[in-house]
Formats: structure tokens, sequence, C-alpha cells
């Protein structure tokens, strides 16, 4: 039986040596250097399509890198026709063509239940069947767990309040009052259209910083990757990945005079927002563009200790449990890691890591 043009997961115990959890932009990295590596693998995916978190973005969604810049390994993203800033539909196009042409054993849709210690391997329980591996690889990203700060009152107020994950277009704020939060590339993003159709305010925790014109997240990747060397570990302090890039749509709203961000409100109310001196405004409604946290939960089972929602590792590598590493995530993951060119980049450090050990363990 087919599912996603894959064959369904056995309903039997299998073996292998490494499973891969997740089958976006980092799971697949991990594909192709596991490929060259000649190990037995298999990429497991919860989702019913290619793509990832790409398939799940508001309708204008872009990169903030050219095409050419954003490459998994081995094959580069082919440039969007008349698009400097490749859309989220093109980076879904070439997902799943970069599935089809180095032909990788991905299961869909299986989500991952549950990893658990079995003797010498790791257990991988999912919703069609188990998986016994030497090693896991989890690269199940950070969209399905959207993050909201403890705000006070935020449930006393009557408007509507959605997240990032949430958001599709601008017209469903046509003639309202919305207020955007956090300074990052989503919100400005998001703000700059949502202004053209409503009356919009935009709160952040601190001023967000606005990159000159001709600097895109190329040029912020390799400064995190200079800082990171740096610091000599590979999550280490990672500037500028934080700060906005210009995209075109950006640029407009900042030519609109716009982009102006006021501090991060106190509370909610009833009706509307409050700061700490006490003045209010009305609004109909909020959209949180707060970030997300790791979706670790098919981890627990583990007992691996977190911290702030992270579990320690060296690399990539788990400290706790080392036949697990996690990919994909963050910069906690290594450089950039949530990033294309990141995901690839920390995938092959992974895989190489492993197929050494792997090695050792054969040799008598």
């Amino acid at each position: 039986m087919m599912i996603g043009g894959h064959k369904e997961v056995p309903r039997t115990p299998e073996s292998c040596d490494v499973v891969v959890i997740g089958g976006g932009q980092a799971g697949l990295a991990a594909g192709y250097y596991l490929r060259r590596a000649g190990l037995d693998y298999v990429i497991l995916d919860a989702q019913s399509r290619p793509g990832g978190a790409w398939g799940h973005g508001w309708n204008s969604l872009r990169l903030f890198s050219p095409a050419e810049y954003s490459p998994l390994p081995g094959w580069g993203m082919p440039r969007q026709e008349g698009e400097g800033f490749p859309t989220s539909d093109h980076v879904v196009d070439y997902l799943r063509a970069y599935e089809q042409r180095y032909d990788l054993p991905l299961r869909r849709p299986v989500r991952v239940q549950a990893v658990r210690p079995a003797g010498e391997r790791l257990a991988v329980q999912t919703t069609a069947s188990s998986w016994l591996a030497r090693y896991v690889i989890s690269a199940t990203g950070t969209w399905e767990c959207p993050y909201l700060p403890d705000i006070p009152e935020r449930h006393d107020f009557a408007g509507r309040q959605l997240h990032t994950v949430d958001y599709t277009s601008p017209e469903e704020f046509r003639g309202q009052r919305a207020v955007i939060v956090d300074g990052g590339n989503s919100a400005a993003q998001i703000l700059a259209e949502v202004s053209r159709v409503a009356d919009t305010t935009w709160v952040t925790l601190r001023p967000p910083r606005l990159m000159p014109d001709d600097v895109d997240g190329r040029v912020l990747f390799g400064v995190a990757t200079r800082h990171a060397a740096q610091d000599g570990v590979a999550g280490g302090g990672v500037a500028g990945l934080g700060d906005i890039v210009m995209v075109p749509s950006v640029r407009d709203a900042r030519d609109r005079d716009v982009l102006h961000a006021q501090p991060m409100f106190q509370r909610l109310t009833t009706h509307g927002i409050a700061w700490p001196d006490g003045t209010e405004q009305p609004c109909d409604a909020v959209v949180w563009c707060t970030g997300f946290r790791p979706n670790l939960t098919h981890l627990e089972p583990l007992g691996l200790p977190r911290h702030d929602g992270v579990v320690a590792t060296a690399g990539t590598r788990s400290v706790d449990e080392p036949r697990l590493y996690l990919l994909g995530y963050g910069d906690w993951t290594g450089p950039a890691s949530a990033t294309l060119v990141g995901a690839g980049r920390t995938a092959k450090a992974t895989v190489a890591d492993i197929a050494t050990r792997i090695s050792a363990q054969a040799t008598p």
C-alpha cells in the first residue's frame, strides 16, 4: 500500500541503523547524508504531504534569503521566476522534488508517539508500528508548539487572539484595530501586510533592528557562524538572526511609515491593551508572533532533563542519551540550524558522528 507516494510502514517491528523523526528540511538533510554514508535508515513524518512547516505558513510567507543561498545539501534551490525571495509554496515544491531526487525513504503520515530505551537500541513507537534503531535523529522542529507569553488578564480579552501559526492573510483584519506582538521577521512581514487593511499597533520587548536594504539572510547566517566559531561551541551565541530583513513588503511598510514599534504592554483588558503607566488602547485582535518551543513530547519517556524547554546537547548529540541526536531546532543544535542552509551543515556533522560510531562498533 502507498501513502503519499511512499510505502506504508509495515505493522511488524523493524530494525535499522537510524530512525529520523520528522520529514521537514532538517530530516531531509539528514536523509541525504545518511544515504551517502550507506546506512540503513528511515524517515518518519507526521505530515500527510511534503514540505514540513513550510506547508502551513501564511499565504505570503517568504524566505529572507535568495534561493541560491538557501540550499539543502547536494542540490540547490532553483530560482523562482520573477521573485528575489522565494515564497513558501516554492520552498514546498523544492522539498518535494528533493525527496524524489534522492529517493529518500519517507513514511507518512506516521506520527511518533514515544522513544524508549530497548537494550542496546532505542525503540520508536509510532501510530503505525515500532522500530528499533541504533541511533535516533529527532528533527520534529517547533511549528506544532507555538509559544504564548503569560500576560496578565490574557484570558479576559474579548477580542480575537491568534498566533503566527493561525495567521493566513490580512483580509481577516480588514477595518479592524490589530496589535502585532514581537520584533522578529515574522512580525514585521505580518505587520507590513495587515497595516494595509487595518489600524495596526506594533509592540516589542526591545526595539526592533532593521537591517540595511542590501543585507539578507545569507549575511546574517555568516555572522551567526562566525560568532559560534568564536565561542567554540556548536550552539554558541548567535547574533543577527533575529534582526529584520528588509524584504519588499517590509521595505514598503517602512516607506509608508508604519514600522514604528512601541514598548511591550503590561496586560490585556477586556477590550484592548494597557501599558505600565495606565494608558489603555482598544483593539479588536492581537497577533502573537512570539515564536515557538521545540516539539519534544515524543522524547518524554527518555526522562531527559530540560532547561528552558531544551535538552542538553554536545553539538547535536544528547548529553544524557548518547544514542539520540537533535537536529534543526535552533541555535542550541547548531548555528542557524532552523534555517535551510543551517540544517544542512548540522546534518552533515551529525551523520558523520553517527557513521564513525557505527563503524567503530563493527570493528573487532
